[in-house]
């Protein structure tokens, strides 16, 4: 089970599948016996669950050539993509199927991956274990997961990890550009409102945590056109601009409005 955050990285564990355009997307976070990384596909939200993939599969192997935190060593990382490449190969030859993410933690990598048919599907990938990667032991766990739990309530990321993605690939930019993370700048911050007095609301709000107002529009032509764009002088580090992030996010929910971001500029040394 998820307890906190623990990292992000968005190229940590690179995981590509060929043909496949969708939104793939990685974070860690802290679990039972240490960090644990989850990599999934985030566009299988918007059509999870999926009605003729009723059953899920979730396989890989152990290896003993890991570091302190459970997390395979790059060269034995590279033999677990082949043997994951490997293994979807079989998968995708005898049923339909759709893979959801993979979970490495404890020296583990297992892939989660929904399928339409388990007849003889755990022999056939066993066969396929002992034959190409005899020098692994191998996990095969099959059962129904008609609602899809497995990825919507343990690969998918909840609010929080969501907030620490989005604000990361604004960081990893910042990083790119030469910024000293360390230093406090002004900060923007866009919300937006379906109602002129959910934003008067929301204006109190930020004025009472020193937050400046910077402009206040009406968009004619958007659901929410109430915008508003706020500012504060506050450091960028990710636990520092999520805290910021996720109070101003949880402030717009409760008035019906949407938090849509933050911006600033680059700061060097």
């Amino acid at each position: 089970m998820k307890k906190a955050i623990f990292l992000l990285s968005i190229i940590l564990f690179p995981f590509i599948i060929s043909g496949q355009n969708d939104n793939w997307d990685v974070y860690l976070a802290q679990f039972e016996k240490g960090p644990g990384s989850v990599t999934l596909n985030m566009d299988l939200i918007k059509r999870a669950p999926i009605v003729d993939l009723q059953f899920i599969l979730i396989t890989g192997v152990k290896t003993k050539r890991c570091d302190s935190n459970g997390f395979p060593i790059q060269t034995e990382l590279n033999n677990l993509y082949k043997i994951s490449d490997s293994i979807i190969s079989v998968v995708n030859h005898f049923t339909k199927a759709e893979v959801a993410g993979s979970f490495t933690y404890q020296c583990e990598r297992l892939d989660y991956i929904y399928i339409k048919d388990t007849i003889s599907l755990r022999s056939k990938i066993a066969a396929s274990y002992k034959k190409l990667f005899p020098e692994y032991t191998p996990y095969i766990n099959l059962r129904v997961d008609k609602d899809w739990k497995a990825y919507k309530e343990f690969l998918y990321p909840n609010e929080e990890t969501l907030e620490y993605m989005s604000n990361q690939k604004v960081i990893n930019q910042l990083i790119k550009g030469g910024d000293d993370l360390s230093k406090s700048r002004q900060v923007d911050h866009w919300i937006y409102f379906q109602a002129k007095q959910d934003r008067d609301k929301f204006i109190k709000f930020a004025k009472e945590n020193s937050f400046k107002i910077e402009s206040e529009d009406y968009l004619k032509e958007e659901k929410l056109p109430y915008q508003l764009r706020i500012s504060r002088i506050d450091k960028v580090d990710l636990p520092s601009i999520t805290k910021v992030t996720l109070q101003l996010k949880k402030e717009a929910i409760k008035l019906s409005g949407d938090y849509d971001g933050w911006e600033t500029f680059i700061v060097k040394k």
